[in-house]
């Protein structure tokens, strides 16, 4: 790989990558099937991705004809990572050998390892035969929707796929390592105003974000629509919040304490709730949740906005859902995905069906929509949320810090690039969008 590292530093041309040959192995980010049962009967906030993750040489797998290599020279982590790496709700081996069962090439994907991580930026490296829209040597991000495009089912949306799958998650080969498998519809041009780290960070929570509230397939939000986005610094918040106010909406962040509401207002969201401040509890107790609480958070946004939320970004799932559905407006529009503090959902339906509100599911992105959210990267209307950055030898303690929300935005981790603040090629963009608003969230 130190070979490819020198052409890429040399931003050499397609005919000197081609003259490097593929390693036979590289450096991977990995879970163990042999791990899977390491914390069982624990609680999932004792559980440690710092004890399951670990790098290691895994051998490449051979290249399909619709796919590339990409030598990655940064990635990030992803809530994904965090539950592969605590083998929660379930391992993910299960995932790979499905995939394993379809194809000859998904067959590759089963392994008693793992190579995790649904994020890069890099160089393409090599294609196989049948790609045509790119080459060795051309700079990319990767995005993770995974899907075979012979199946009709994804010529539509391609999120509804029946083959869809989130690559380094569902799949193997993924993008915490110094070398990732893609399918060639999963490539996008890097935005070239961007470090390699600051280029990584974006994909997955950005396209997701894009999808949630721009996107007709999500909220389709207008100018003047109030929008309370929940956990507003973090990976999919930050993005959210800049989407409201890029378009014309009304956000109100939601935060967990007083430093994080100094980052949002510097971010320009003007109206945010500060939930520690505020001392909302909205679970009585493991059973029962509080509608007094559920009211005087609604009369908190009120307060803020003069009306209620037209939309409810939502993604912690069992903790907020109650209160989502209670504090959208009539007619309003709960858009979620995920559910980081809990998949197994309660609201009162009252609320929902009395009201004529909705709830709208929201999964990553199809091809169109990643590709849109990419461009407005490019063009320097929406900003990373990088925050911190680490080694690909330290991917488990940066997973560790995602599991206990112990950062804000994004974490990236480094691959083969050697030292941060590399792969800038557009500085004039970079000058024009300006510093302070690229590396905001790294000067908190």
């Amino acid at each position: 790989m130190e070979q490819y590292l020198e052409a890429i530093e040399a931003v050499a041309g397609p005919e000197a990558f081609e003259a490097i040959p593929i390693p036979k192995t590289y450096r991977g980010a990995v879970v163990l099937e042999s791990d899977s049962a390491m914390f069982d009967g624990m609680a999932s906030s004792d559980k440690d991705p710092r004890k399951s993750l670990r790098v290691q040489e895994v051998e490449t797998p051979e290249l399909a004809p619709d796919e590339a290599f990409v030598a990655v020279m940064a990635s990030a982590i992803n809530f994904n990572t965090v539950w592969t790496s605590i083998f929660e709700p379930l391992p993910t081996f299960g995932f790979l050998k499905r995939l394993g069962k379809e194809s000859r090439w998904g067959k590759r994907h089963d392994l008693p390892y793992h190579v995790v991580g649904s994020d890069a930026s890099g160089v393409v490296i090599a294609v196989g035969s049948a790609v045509r829209n790119w080459k060795p040597g051309d700079r990319v991000t990767v995005h993770c929707n995974y899907v075979d495009d012979q199946d009709p089912s994804a010529h539509d949306d391609s999120m509804l796929a029946a083959n869809q799958r989130i690559w380094g998650f569902e799949s193997n080969f993924g993008g915490l390592a110094d070398l990732a498998l893609v399918k060639a519809n999963q490539l996008m041009a890097k935005p070239e105003h961007l470090t390699w780290e600051e280029a990584a960070c974006n994909a997955l929570c950005n396209s997701t974000s894009y999808r949630m509230l721009v996107s007709k397939n999500g909220a389709d939000m207008k100018q003047g629509d109030i929008v309370l986005i929940w956990g507003a610094t973090g990976g999919l918040g930050g993005y959210a919040v800049q989407y409201v106010l890029n378009g014309g909406g009304i956000p109100v962040g939601v935060v967990s304490s007083s430093d994080k509401v100094d980052l949002l207002k510097s971010l320009g969201c003007q109206y945010v709730i500060d939930r520690k401040a505020g001392g909302y509890k909205f679970w009585k107790d493991d059973t029962t949740q509080d509608e007094a609480e559920w009211r005087r958070f609604g009369k908190d946004i009120r307060s803020l906005v003069g009306d209620d939320p037209d939309i409810v970004f939502e993604h912690p799932g069992r903790q907020t859902m109650g209160a989502s559905v209670f504090v959208a407006k009539r007619g309003g529009l709960v858009v979620t995905c995920a559910a980081t503090s809990g998949y197994m959902i309660e609201y009162d339906n009252r609320h929902l069906w009395m009201k004529l509100k909705s709830i709208k599911s929201s999964h990553f992105a199809n091809y169109k929509e990643a590709d849109e959210a990419n461009r407005l990267i490019s063009r320097g209307a929406i900003q990373p949320i990088l925050s911190s950055v680490f080694p690909l030898t330290e991917t488990g303690e940066a997973a560790y810090q995602v599991h206990h929300n112990l950062h804000e935005g994004k974490i990236g981790v480094l691959c083969l690039a050697p030292t941060e603040g590399l792969g800038v090629t557009d500085p004039d963009t970079r000058n024009r969008v300006g510093e302070e608003k690229l590396t905001l969230f790294r000067r908190r």
